[in-house]
């Protein structure tokens, strides 16, 4: 995740939760800014059977967090941060217990003095490096089946590093790219689509309070949308609460008349869906997203 106390655009002033603080505190990660969602303009065909997708977003740097995640019920995404001190362990596990496996790429945000981690593409990198770091990163995450930015509300904004990185993903074969929609200035989907990688967008962080009814009602809002538009990605970070309260919600989720199904079969949904008319759409729409400050 990304995010800062100011920014130099014009913008609403925002102020951070002490949870969301200490959240951020605990896993040296950026507090997140929940924005309201402007509606989405998507026309595609509606699931019978609402679809949705859920990632564990920065696994590796604690073993249990990462073990609690791979335990959890059904097809959780585990994205997982490069280099980190656990990273192959826990792709490996993840790979055994058959979930999908998500390079976590460390990319530069915004705020210049930060490092968003070991293995990071910042635009200081060039095409040549790029291509060195991504292959790095994927060795240190084996069984990769995708690829989402961490941080990175300054280069997800770049076309040309965005194109540079869609390229080695194409040239990889296989690989779908979620935007974690850090600045609501990424390109990445929208190039991602142009270059033919099968992608998707974040719509709903669930834990940007990690308290049990924050995250109740952002699951909620996931549903909703889910509902809505016949499908909905959401994003979690392994906190306590945040686990606790998906190890209990997760196998409802079929009740509730909703499928719990991995990243992949959303973006391939997306990917049979982007013809040249609903590709348009899906570049210019402004999501149904809670989006994150820079």
């Amino acid at each position: 995740m990304d995010g800062c106390m100011t920014d130099c655009r014009p913008k609403v002033c925002y102020r951070y939760s002490l949870a969301s603080l200490f959240a951020a505190i605990l896993l040296c990660q950026d507090p997140v800014i929940a924005l309201e969602p402007a509606p989405e303009n998507y026309s595609g065909a509606v699931e019978s059977q609402p679809l949705i997708a859920v990632i564990i977003d920065d696994l590796g740097n604690q073993r249990l967090p990462g073990l609690r995640t791979i335990a959890l019920d059904g097809p959780i995404a585990c994205a997982i941060m490069p280099f980190t001190a656990h990273a192959t362990y826990l792709a490996e596990h993840a790979f055994a217990a058959g979930k999908e496996v998500i390079l976590h790429l460390p990319m530069q945000p915004v705020e210049m003095q930060r490092i968003a981690g070991p293995g990071e593409i910042s635009l200081d990198t060039d095409k040549a490096e790029l291509a060195y770091i991504l292959d790095q990163d994927l060795g240190s995450v084996p069984h990769s089946v995708g690829i989402s930015n961490h941080m990175g509300s300054l280069i997800t904004r770049h076309p040309g590093h965005m194109r540079w990185l869609m390229q080695e993903l194409a040239s990889r074969g296989d690989l779908f790219f979620i935007d974690s929609f850090t600045t609501p200035d990424s390109v990445a989907y929208e190039i991602a689509i142009e270059t033919g990688i099968p992608a998707a967008r974040r719509h709903i962080f669930l834990d940007n309070e990690p308290t049990d009814v924050a995250i109740e009602t952002q699951f909620e809002h996931l549903k909703q949308r889910a509902r809505r538009y016949g499908y909905a990605i959401g994003i979690g970070h392994p906190y306590p609460a945040t686990l606790d309260y998906l190890q209990t919600a997760l196998p409802e989720l079929e009740k509730q008349g909703f499928q719990l199904v991995p990243v992949a079969q959303i973006t391939a949904l997306l990917g049979s869906m982007n013809g040249p008319s609903k590709r348009a759409i899906q570049s210019t729409s402004n999501p149904n997203i809670l989006v994150q400050a820079n």
